[in-house]
């Protein structure tokens, strides 16, 4: 368990942001994401109440190898039950076991320690917070209990308002409008794990508290970051991004708080930091994971405060600036592994953003891929505008390790090496190792099946056999509808559901 001053903090971030929250979806998302980092379990389910039914309405599961769905279904049933009926909170720390079910009942439910609590507005019931951990997990206290419940009252009001302001009008943009206007910061993309990245976006840009992203190396990160600064009420001020792998340990204090003159060999003159530096504006942390020990102590200070003082100066300073920091690895993993300290994790991680890895996006690789021909075409002053279906197939069913920023790469390197006045790339532009590869994922699918659901097969092949056809025919849509063999209106539509535009 950790500081009640810190936990106390926590909740009252949580209200700041709800505050701000019209999307009902994504406001459950992150009180779900914080119960779980506050209490350090391993699922949390927030479900409403009507006079008909009970709506699960979120559930976030830390492992989703812990335990089956049913076991799920039937702890959150159970304690459901009792805690309605007796209108009070429920602990137990042997579940199986507890005396208040049926004997055996729970027994193989792989779940060990539980917390329930009820969500109250006007002293009427309308959902339950639910708290557990695996037969692995920490040990709940009655302390727990109790800020538990503080939790529930803090966040009832909100679930409440929120869920009457969504029966009467929706305050999010239509997919379309949100795709497109997330396009023109470098965000592109139309899959579901994607949307719902933009709608995390959407919700933090309005409301100026620190954000944590976490995801794998070259999922865009910076760019998630530059999209939160442009869409906030600090659009106007400067956006200053710091990686903290790129830099030296003993520099790092340097280049944040700044240094006076004659503090170490070689600071010649006073010099700012970039805190200072992005003072009413954002400053973007990239690979927070890297902040040395000694540095997480200050920098924590400077969380708590706003202040500062440069290396080598008594002088105190003060800077409003808004902190967005990343990391490629899981900072709770970090703290267990006492390489970060606790405090600042919970300082940093005041609204929770995961970036999908592109291999869970396999819907946008050829939106992207389509994207980036454009981009280096037009550098390289080549014809290019389209990849054959072939190369397609191998690119949506190979492994992207390195992420967006590895199919950048992969796009740039074909391009280059693609005839100057060809407009469509084959497999004879790929090099080498990448024939190798694409035989063997060839092999392996003839063996396996491709992985892909029908859907995503269908609608990968559906765009590029149009892409095809339209380049071939020099976007003539007449021309290509008569060789797909659709009528030209029928071309037209699925040109604009694929989003399929001449370059």
């Amino acid at each position: 368990m950790i500081d009640n001053k810190i936990i106390i903090d926590e909740i009252i971030e949580i209200a700041e942001i709800l505050n701000h929250e019209t999307s009902f979806e994504e406001m459950l998302r992150v009180i779900s994401e914080k119960t779980l980092q506050i209490f350090d379990c391993d699922y949390v389910h927030i479900s409403v109440l009507n006079p008909q039914t009970q709506n699960t309405v979120k559930t976030v599961i830390r492992d989703e190898r812990m335990l089956n769905l049913t076991s799920l279904h039937l702890v959150n049933i159970n304690i459901s039950g009792w805690v309605l009926k007796n209108r009070k909170s429920f602990l137990s720390n042997n579940l199986p076991e507890d005396e208040r079910f049926v004997k055996g009942f729970l027994k193989n439910c792989g779940i060990k320690s539980a917390i329930g609590s009820l969500l109250l507005t006007n002293d009427q019931p309308i959902g339950l917070l639910l708290i557990l951990c695996n037969e692995s997990g920490r040990i709940f206290t009655e302390e727990d209990v109790l800020c538990t419940e503080k939790l529930s009252s803090v966040i009832s009001p909100f679930i409440n308002r929120i869920e009457k302001i969504h029966q009467y009008f929706s305050c999010v943009l239509p997919e379309n409008e949100l795709l497109n206007k997330y396009s023109t910061l470098g965000l592109i993309g139309k899959g579901t794990r994607f949307v719902d990245l933009l709608k995390s976006i959407e919700a933090v840009a309005r409301c100026d508290v620190r954000v944590l992203l976490e995801g794998e190396t070259g999922t865009g990160k910076e760019l998630v970051a530059r999209a939160i600064h442009k869409l906030s009420k600090r659009s106007d001020k400067k956006f200053i991004v710091i990686d903290c792998s790129a830099i030296q340990d003993n520099l790092i204090e340097s280049e944040l708080f700044g240094h006076a003159k004659g503090s170490f060999t070689g600071a010649m003159k006073d010099r700012r930091g970039i805190i200072e530096e992005a003072d009413g504006g954002t400053l973007f942390i990239d690979e927070v994971n890297h902040l040395p020990k000694d540095m997480q102590v200050k920098f924590l200070r400077f969380l708590q405060e706003k202040e500062f003082r440069p290396v080598g100066s008594n002088q105190v300073k003060k800077s409003d600036v808004r902190i967005i920091t990343a990391s490629s690895t899981p900072l709770s993993k970090l703290v267990e592994e006492k390489k970060m300290r606790e405090e600042l994790l919970y300082r940093l991680n005041v609204y929770p953003i995961r970036i999908p890895s592109l291999n869970d996006r396999i819907e946008d690789i050829m939106l992207l891929a389509n994207h980036f021909i454009k981009k280096f075409a037009a550098q390289q002053n080549k014809g290019v505008e389209t990849l054959d279906s072939e190369l397609m197939d191998y690119m949506v069913h190979r492994n992207w390790s390195g992420n967006i920023r590895e199919l950048e790469n992969f796009i740039e390197r074909i391009v280059t090496l693609a005839p100057q006045n060809e407009n469509i790339i084959y497999k004879n532009s790929l090099p080498s190792e990448h024939l190798e590869e694409m035989q063997n994922i060839k092999t392996q699918r003839s063996v396996t099946g491709s992985g892909l659901s029908l859907t995503e097969t269908l609608e990968g092949i559906e765009i590029q056999l149009i892409r095809e056809a339209l380049v071939n025919n020099k976007w003539n849509q007449s021309r290509a509808a008569m060789a797909l063999n659709i009528p030209e209106q029928t071309l037209r539509y699925k040109m604009h559901k694929h989003q399929i535009l001449k370059p």
